[in-house]
C-alpha cells in the first residue's frame, strides 16, 4: 500500500489544532518536527533520539500526516488546506502554512516513525516508555506509563503535556475524583490514576480520543478506574470532582470557566494547560472573573499552565 506524507509548515501555538485537522482526516499517524527538540540532547535518561538537521525547518515547525492514497486523495488534502487556513479565524496564528505531498510506501513507514518515539522522564516520578521500549525503572517510587502513540506523537513530550503531568503530581491528592476534560490520548487520565486518583472521568469531542483513552487505560491496567466518553466539555456533566486538568487550547478553556467552577468541589483545583504565552491573560482574567483564585503560573518554552483553586 501507498501512503502520501503530507507536511504543514506551521507554528508551535497552532500544532494541536492541525493534528486535530489531519486526524479527522483519516490521517493514520502524526509527526511533530520541531527545531527546538534538536537542542534536548540529554534528559535524566540520557540521549533519548539523534536528530538530524536537515528534517527540521529553520523556524516553526513541521506537521506531518500519513494518508492512503486513492482517488479521494486531493479533495481531503484540498479540504485540510482550508481547514488549516480557517484557524485565522479563531486568532491561532498558523505562520507559514505551506503544505508539501510526499509519496511514502507502507513498509518505510511502519518502521521509521519509532525513531521519534523513545523513554522519556518528564517530572519527578513519571517516565513515558511507547510499548515496544524496554526500561527498567531508575527508582522504587518510578511511575511508568505504557503509550502506544497511535495516530499522535511528537519528537518528544510537549511541553504542554509536561506542565500538565507536574502540576498533577504536586495537586492531586489520593482518592481524588478528577475531570480531564479534552482527553486525547488519555494520557493525564491514566497519570492521574497512577499518582492515586480514585476515579478519572475523560472527556473528548473526537471519538479517536475517546477509543484512544480506552486502549492507552488497558495499556496500563487501569480501565476500572478511567471512563472515558465523547462530550463536548463540561455540557450536561453532573460529576462533582476534586480536580478538574484539560489540556487544550486558550480559546477552548475559556468556554467552560464557568462550568469547572460550578461542579468543582470547594477547594478544588483546576489545572489548565495547552496555553501559548500571548494568551495567558486571556484565561487568567477569565479564571478570576468566574471566581477561582489563581494558585500559580508555570511556563516551559511558549507555553504556559495555570493552576486556579476555588
Amino acid at each position: 500500500m501507498k501512503w502520501s506524507e503530507i507536511c504543514i509548515h506551521t507554528t508551535n501555538e497552532a500544532i494541536e489544532p492541525v493534528s486535530n485537522i489531519l486526524h479527522e482526516a483519516g490521517a493514520s499517524g502524526v509527526v511533530i518536527e520541531d527545531p527546538r527538540d534538536m537542542i534536548k540532547e540529554e534528559t535524566a535518561l540520557g540521549e533519548i533520539y539523534e536528530l538530524n538537521p536537515q528534517d527540521y525547518p529553520e523556524e516553526g515547525v513541521y506537521v506531518k500526516a500519513y494518508l492512503q492514497m486513492n482517488s479521494f486523495l486531493g479533495e481531503t488534502v484540498d479540504s485540510i488546506k482550508q481547514s488549516v487556513t480557517n484557524l485565522k479565524m479563531y486568532d491561532i496564528d498558523i505562520g507559514n502554512n505551506a503544505v508539501t505531498l510526499n509519496e511514502i510506501h507502507e513498509e518505510d513507514w511502519a518502521t521509521a516513525w519509532k525513531k521519534y518515539y523513545k523513554p522519556v522522564k518528564i517530572s519527578e516520578r513519571i517516565t513515558i516508555i511507547p510499548t515496544w521500549e524496554e526500561y527498567e525503572p531508575v527508582s522504587s517510587d518510578e511511575l511508568i506509563i505504557e503509550m502506544d502513540p497511535g495516530m499522535a506523537f511528537g519528537t518528544g513530550t510537549h511541553p504542554t503535556t509536561v506542565l500538565s503531568m507536574q502540576a498533577l503530581e504536586q495537586y492531586l491528592s489520593p482518592d481524588d475524583l478528577v475531570l480531564d476534560v479534552g482527553a486525547g490520548s488519555g494520557i493525564l487520565s491514566v497519570a492521574s490514576v497512577l499518582l492515586g486518583a480514585k476515579h478519572v472521568h475523560a472527556f473528548d469531542l473526537d471519538e479517536v480520543a475517546v477509543k484512544s483513552t480506552n486502549n492507552n487505560a488497558e495499556l496500563n491496567q487501569v480501565q476500572n478506574q478511567i471512563t472515558s466518553k465523547k462530550n463536548d466539555l463540561l455540557k450536561d456533566v453532573s460529576v462533582e470532582p476534586d480536580l478538574i486538568v484539560s489540556n487544550i487550547l486558550a480559546e477552548i478553556i475559556i468556554k467552560f470557566v464557568d462550568d469547572a467552577y460550578r461542579l468543582l468541589k470547594k477547594d478544588g483545583y483546576f489545572i489548565t494547560s495547552g496555553i501559548i504565552s500571548g494568551k495567558k491573560e486571556l484565561v487568567l482574567d477569565r479564571l478570576k472573573q468566574a471566581g477561582f483564585e489563581i494558585i500559580e503560573t508555570n511556563k516551559m518554552e511558549d507555553w504556559v499552565s495555570i493552576i486556579a483553586k476555588k
